[in-house]
């Protein structure tokens, strides 16, 4: 199947919803879910470079079901249910009421989710941060990309929990610099990132002991997927809100984004994208620890999402370059 083929149902239906918003809501509201779609896109073209690293050990059924479930747990589940959920807790009022508040007075809920931003940005930059390094801190790893700083990193790995060590140092760092009333909330959310972060890791170290029981194995990278698009899909989502409060526009732009980047996820499994360009897994994973640091920058200073999408971008695009670079000179 060719590349356009292949994207062919992805791009019909983004099309198709672009165009409902066009009709119901105008030419402005479409140019704005557009916007959103292609920062959810930049924002997480990284993840479906890790995506695709997990679902080749994943069989069809739930390759399938990451496309399917996973979008509707994608769209619904982080980009509307939790930012919810995280509201609720920090404005100590019931789910309920901020569901109500956030269909009825959209720019308060707008401005409550802007109140909670330092602490998603210090949980999902800490489990990001995590990811990252559990990639390069380990010294089975002999292909690197940035040789002078992978190697050193790989080294690292021979040193029990060395990932651990080095994201909780990076936590504390952090919150040596932030204003003093914020660095409670900048170490409860980094930890909550970091204990999260361990939690999956050990229910799919568990369930990868237990023999013949690929049904729950699936479940298990099925439900680390998952996690780790919650925490790729956060600050898109409060910085959504930088451009409309609209829930509606806000759901359909970046859910467009979701259902793209998870198709060019399976894109890359079943074209062996991975093994071919040699380097672009390297590349992704730069690309989430230049996200993650964007974040934890967050906390002391904004930026813009669109500069952490442009960082993440700019690693992918430079390892996809090196990797043609190796293939053109060893053949």
């Amino acid at each position: 199947m060719n590349t356009l083929a292949y994207f062919r149902t992805p791009l019909l239906v983004s099309l198709a919803l672009l165009a409902g918003v066009y009709v119901w809501l105008g030419i402005h509201a479409c140019i704005i879910a557009t916007l959103l779609t292609v920062l959810e896109v930049t924002l997480s073209f990284d993840n479906a470079v890790v995506n695709a690293k997990v679902l080749q050990h994943m069989d069809p059924i739930w390759r399938h079901r990451f496309l399917t479930w996973g979008i509707i747990i994608a769209v619904f589940g982080a980009r509307f249910v939790l930012p919810i959920i995280i509201v609720s807790i920090t404005a100590a009022t019931a789910p309920w009421d901020i569901l109500l508040l956030a269909l009825q007075a959209p720019d308060e809920y707008g401005r409550l989710l802007a109140a909670s931003d330092i602490l998603i940005k210090a949980f999902g930059g800490m489990f990001l941060a995590m990811v990252a390094l559990k990639y390069f801190v380990d010294d089975g790893k002999t292909i690197h990309w940035v040789r002078r700083v992978e190697r050193h990193l790989a080294r690292l790995g021979s040193i029990e929990s060395a990932e651990i060590l080095l994201g909780l140092l990076v936590l504390l760092s952090v919150s040596f610099v932030v204003q003093p009333d914020l660095q409670s909330t900048v170490l409860i959310g980094g930890l909550v990132g970091v204990m999260l972060f361990l939690f999956m890791e050990g229910i799919a170290h568990a369930l990868a002991l237990v023999s013949g029981k690929a049904a729950l194995s699936g479940l298990a990278m099925f439900l680390y997927l998952e996690t780790l698009d919650v925490a790729f899909s956060l600050d898109g989502v409060v910085g959504a809100f930088a451009l409309t409060h609209n829930l509606l526009i806000i759901s359909v732009g970046l859910g467009i984004g979701a259902y793209l980047v998870r198709s060019l996820t399976l894109y890359f499994v079943s074209h062996g994208t991975l093994t071919t360009i040699r380097f672009l897994e390297h590349g992704a994973h730069w690309a989430i620890l230049g996200l993650a640091m964007t974040m934890l920058y967050g906390t002391i200073h904004h930026v813009p999402e669109i500069i952490s999408g442009l960082i993440g971008l700019t690693f992918v695009l430079g390892s996809y370059y090196s990797s043609l670079q190796h293939i053109k000179k060893n053949g």
